[in-house]
């Protein structure tokens, strides 16, 4: 009994700040990813003239989400990089690369994506997609598997206590 109660954390705060902060990130975006989009597009709704406006009030919230958890993460390895002797550069190049991702998606994807989505003709038919469009889904998860990778690996550097 004495050993449980002997158990301490020997995390440093921010260390577990980041851990947590990254798990939630990465599965918040695989859910994203992998259920709710696809699903959206299985059920036909990219095809709704009320897509864009759907699509951009998810990535709007999600977006903002991602900003405070790149900033969280940054602050961490910042933070860890000043107080622990043996930190790695590479977790805040990391964490200064999710940063600039979800930046880019926030301010210029989204946005850009809206605004090629929108039809603004309520009197004209759906067009087809512009292919400008593929463009930019095609920079998105370019973007996001890089996200993806870098948040996985940033999380076994912590995990690992190799930050």
């Amino acid at each position: 009994m004495t050993a449980i109660s002997n158990l301490e954390l020997k995390r440093p705060i921010w260390q577990t700040a980041i851990i947590l902060t990254l798990g939630f990130w990465l599965s918040a975006s695989l859910v994203l990813d992998w259920v709710i989009m696809p699903s959206l597009y299985l059920s036909g709704m990219m095809s709704q003239a009320g897509f864009t406006t759907a699509g951009y009030t998810i990535f709007w919230n999600f977006n903002r989400m991602e900003l405070l958890s790149a900033a969280v993460v940054l602050t961490g390895a910042l933070a860890l990089g000043k107080t622990q002797y043996h930190w790695r550069i590479g977790s805040i190049v990391l964490s200064g690369l999710l940063l600039t991702i979800a930046m880019l998606d926030t301010y210029f994807l989204t946005p850009q994506m809206c605004a090629i989505g929108v039809q603004l003709n309520l009197f004209e038919a759906a067009a087809a997609i512009p292919s400008t469009m593929n463009l930019l889904h095609g920079s998105y998860w370019l973007l996001e598997l890089i996200k993806l990778v870098a948040c996985g690996t940033l999380l076994n550097w912590c995990w690992r206590e190799q930050v």
